[in-house]
């Protein structure tokens, strides 16, 4: 099989890079695949591909950018010089731009390759339906919101042209089944990034470090952290350092800017900026607890699948989609209220005090990450392009519940 996948590549800043990373990177390791063909935006520095193991051919197509009005026209023309038997979108709804046209454009893709007859799968990470529009950052006002909606829902139907769309939290295949009459979703969970050596849980000499990963300024805002932080050092002698990692948002550049000059009074806090895939495990092994400093969900968190890959206790909002991603993979944290910055310093409190409980909590989600590598759903895209392949051959008609079953057990 040769594959072109469609996404985001490190050293890129845009949206489900570090997914599209260890998509490559798993994908390039199964038999059935001969080479990768990777459609990725351009960046000033080069594709990061020094993977340790020997892998099949790996072939870069740069040819979009964000908020480009060229993206369709571009990624349409790099699929039919290179000719690939199968697609795979790594898509969410900002993957092409924040500005209306190029996202909207950059979503009709999956539609193209129907036309084109390409065997298409979609991974769409959030669907709009689940998305609180205004605690997203999308917009507060209420007939936006409505034509918001509307356009999605136009969008959400260009994705269906998927031979089959992917999706991460079970109750979005329900929804989109129900709303638009369609059966070709399916339930691929999110994955470990990485499923490394059962770490020792001890930590190193010094201050408990509180650490929060992404990509900030819209849904993800860490003013809470810092004031969760201070409140518990105005109350204990807690020795705490505060480790914001990650860069802004795409589409609010200059927050974390702010949040420094902000709060530039603060002992104790670093900004990490980009953090490159080899500082990964230092970043999480290095740290007491991950926080999740959410007002909103967008769908599964890989930064979740990565805190329990390496061990690591959580606090989490009790949100919508965390909340089933936690009951539905396994996963264990302390939830707290999304806008109470008492909920959140009482839930830090709880772990980092409480050496058992924390690596109780790391133990559990190590587990939880263990059971769904990236190797194990790999595999199940390249099950489905198989499937894909051979109803276009037969004129058999894919069954994805049955398919489903087959692939758990």
């Amino acid at each position: 099989m040769k594959l072109a996948i469609v996404t985001a590549y490190p050293p890129s800043k845009v949206t489900l890079t570090e997914y599209g990373y260890y998509l490559v990177k798993h994908f390039r390791l199964q038999e059935e695949v001969t080479e990768l063909i990777l459609i990725t935006d351009h960046t000033n520095a080069p594709k990061d591909l020094n993977f340790e193991e020997q892998g099949c051919k790996i072939t870069v197509k740069e040819c979009w950018n964000f908020n480009s009005y060229k993206n369709l026209i571009n990624i349409s023309k790099a699929i039919s010089q290179t000719k690939p038997d199968a697609v795979l979108f790594n898509l969410q709804f900002l993957k092409f731009g924040d500005k209306k046209v190029p996202a909207a454009m950059g979503l009709m893709l999956p539609f193209i390759c129907k036309i084109k007859g390409i065997p298409t799968i979609s991974l769409l990470h959030n669907i709009l339906e689940k998305v609180d529009l205004e605690n997203a950052g999308f917009t507060k006002n209420k007939v936006l919101q409505g034509i918001y909606n509307f356009i999605g829902t136009s969008l959400t139907r260009f994705v269906l042209a998927s031979d089959i769309l992917a999706v991460t939290i079970s109750k979005y295949v329900s929804i989109l089944e129900e709303k638009y009459k369609v059966k070709n979703v399916a339930l691929i969970p999110h994955g470990a990034f990485e499923t490394p050596p059962e770490p020792s849980y001890q930590l190193p000499a010094g201050p408990k470090q509180v650490m929060a990963f992404g990509k900030f300024g819209t849904y993800k805002k860490v003013e809470i952290l810092i004031e969760a932080v201070e409140e518990i050092r105005s109350r204990s002698n807690a020795d705490i350092e505060i480790v914001i990692a990650g860069t802004d948002s795409p589409n609010t550049p200059g927050y974390l800017d702010g949040i420094k000059e902000k709060y530039s009074h603060v002992p104790k806090i670093r900004f990490t900026g980009y953090v490159a895939e080899e500082d990964v495990p230092k970043l999480f092994a290095e740290s007491a607890v991950t926080v999740f400093p959410y007002t909103s969900t967008t769908g599964s968190s890989g930064v979740l699948h990565q805190a329990g890959s390496y061990g690591n206790a959580v606090a989490l909002p009790d949100l919508g989609d965390l909340s089933t991603l936690v009951e539905e993979e396994g996963y264990q944290g302390e939830f707290f209220d999304a806008h109470n910055t008492s909920s959140l310093a009482l839930a830090i409190e709880k772990i980092i005090t409480d050496d058992a409980y924390r690596i109780k909590l790391g133990r559990q989600n190590y587990k939880a990450a263990c059971s769904l590598p990236m190797s194990t759903i790999t595999q199940m895209y390249i099950d489905y392009f198989k499937a894909i392949q051979k109803s276009k051959d037969t004129g058999y008609t894919i069954d994805i519940p049955a398919m489903e079953k087959k692939l758990v057990q």
